[in-house]
């Protein structure tokens, strides 16, 4: 079979070669880039948009590999996906849901969807491929996104201020309840069950500011976490009976784990986490009742599954399967169901953070999240996690119970004043003699003038100027024998964070409770202070 180009399909009265002339007008007239290949990969065939899209003349085109058009990162995957067209012919639309680039001359880049066409010749396969060039599309949807972008921002700014505003409204109500209980004109008539009660509610109120900022962290990815290897089966298990309480009698939790599921790397808590929000989901949207069901189990993700979903790198993964047979989900409830402070339920039911954590969750653990819903058919949330071969992590021991007294000196290194001194206040009640300044620089200086080496240092992580983790790494280099305590609530700082929980740091999360801050003072103390601490 001849090349098919413009130029070597001659005019005749043959009406066979007419046709093909016709044809390749028609292509020739095309508003988008119309090319061909053989099986070695050689362009045969170009019309005028494709000089005009590309750059290239069509002398500099026919005969060249087709690669030439396609960016280098992907121009061997391209030739195995070329090789496998072949073998497999199938007419193809590609680009839709991922992201395809050409090549221009010049070097640049720009977003394409092509269509594949295998056309049988006398002498061989060819494949048509239809590229069109999407860039105004892609600029057009790119201002959309920015402008949903905005929009969830708005709500999520709108959602925080109206949480955190009852939180505060709580703590600061009950704070000047039991001022004026502690005031001169109710002295007398001090009752300390009911200041008891205002102190155990601003707690309360605390705990719950807490939670919502913990929340907010695992959906931004930006939470301290500590991954171990879990057995995704066995996790379910120890999380079960936790469920069936919540749910209520009027609804079926059946649970089916798949023998031989394999492990994943997870912080258990956040996997706990998980399991809870979705079930807690799941039962709400079955006010009639209806059937939980959760199911593992292990899946290999290839490449065809990756090329439709962009965040998934393809390999092993194990599954984790929520469905339920409620009321289910439209799609435009389907497309913002992960966005923080959406939600579908009655003011004052729900955050709508807890889907929008859990695809933070997710996805800082490497893994993906799909969803299944229709109207009336229920849904299903399957989330994948890369599956890994190494050995479960050990249970963790019982912490030890904190010293009725400390001893030592304790350095405290907050830039929050208010932080510095709750937990000066914390550690002298303990029996510690306690050194706090504001920053790295001072806390060096003090470290220099003082005659004795300190016993723990106790440091913010996150601090303007040096970091704690740079002031936890001179202290251990200065003073072998002293423990070390990091606390922070957020980890875009803490990258760095092992090299120094390497080297025998202890690392807490914010905010701590004071006998959990105490317990890892003193264990921090005695692992640096025992023969094996020096290691």
């Amino acid at each position: 079979m001849k090349r098919l180009s413009r130029s070597n399909v001659p005019a005749s009265h043959s009406g066979s070669q007419r046709q093909a002339g016709g044809a390749m007008a028609v292509l020739d007239a095309s508003s988008n880039a119309i090319l061909a290949v053989d099986a070695s990969g050689l362009v045969t065939y170009l019309n005028s948009q494709t000089e005009a899209t590309f750059g290239y003349s069509r002398d500099e085109l026919l005969g060249q590999p087709v690669e030439r058009l396609i960016p280098g990162g992907a121009s061997q995957r391209h030739v195995a996906e070329r090789n496998s067209m072949f073998e497999r012919p199938r007419a193809r639309a590609l680009g839709m849901g991922f992201d395809l680039a050409g090549r221009r001359k010049d070097g640049t880049e720009f977003p394409v969807e092509i269509s594949l066409t295998p056309v049988q010749f006398d002498d061989g396969m060819q494949i048509f491929a239809t590229v069109v060039d999407i860039t105004a599309r892609k600029a057009a949807e790119s201002q959309l996104l920015q402008a949903q972008k905005l929009e969830s921002i708005g709500r999520l700014a709108g959602g925080i201020a109206h949480d955190f505003n009852n939180v505060l409204f709580a703590i600061k109500g009950y704070a000047e309840l039991l001022t004026e209980d502690l005031g001169p004109a109710r002295r007398d008539r001090f009752d300390p069950d009911e200041a008891l009660r205002s102190v155990e509610a601003i707690n309360s109120a605390a705990t719950r500011a807490a939670s919502l900022t913990a929340q907010l962290l695992a959906f931004s990815r930006r939470q301290v976490v500590r991954p171990e290897i879990l057995e995704l089966n066995a996790a379910v298990a120890n999380i079960e009976p936790m469920l069936r309480p919540l749910i209520g009698a009027h609804v079926a939790l059946v649970v089916r784990p798949a023998p031989g599921t394999g492990r994943l790397r997870a912080d258990p808590s956040q996997l706990d986490q998980i399991l809870v929000n979705l079930v807690i989901n799941a039962r709400d949207a079955m006010p009639d009742g209806g059937t939980i069901t959760i199911d593992t189990g292990n899946v290999d993700l290839d490449d065809a599954y990756a090329l439709r979903h962009l965040e998934v790198v393809p390999g092993p993964y194990v599954y984790l399967t929520v469905s339920d047979t409620g009321l289910g989900m439209d799609v435009e409830t389907r497309e913002h169901i992960f966005e923080p402070f959406f939600t579908t339920k009655e003011l004052g039911h729900g955050t709508g953070l807890g889907l929008a954590t859990i695809y933070g969750v997710v996805h800082q653990a490497g893994g993906h999240i799909w969803l299944y819903s229709e109207p009336g058919l229920g849904s299903t949330f399957k989330l994948y996690f890369p599956r890994v071969d190494a050995p479960a992590s050990a249970a963790h021991p019982a912490a030890n119970a904190p010293a009725e007294a400390g001893s030592g000196a304790v350095l405290v290194v907050e830039d929050e004043r208010s932080v510095r001194e709750m937990t000066s206040v914390l550690l002298r009640r303990a029996g510690y003699d306690v050194i706090a300044v504001s920053d790295g620089g001072a806390a060096m200086d003090r470290l220099a003038a003082m005659a004795t080496p300190i016993d723990v240092l106790v440091t913010d992580v996150v601090m303007p100027g040096m970091s704690g983790i740079d002031l936890a790494e001179r202290v251990i280099d200065r003073y072998p024998m002293a423990g070390v305590v990091l606390l922070s609530g957020y980890n875009a700082e803490t990258l760095d964070l092992d090299r120094v929980v390497r080297r025998g740091a202890m690392f807490l999360s914010k905010p701590v409770t004071s006998s959990d801050l105490l317990d890892a003072v003193k264990r921090s103390s005695d692992h640096r202070t025992a023969p094996d601490g020096l290691a």
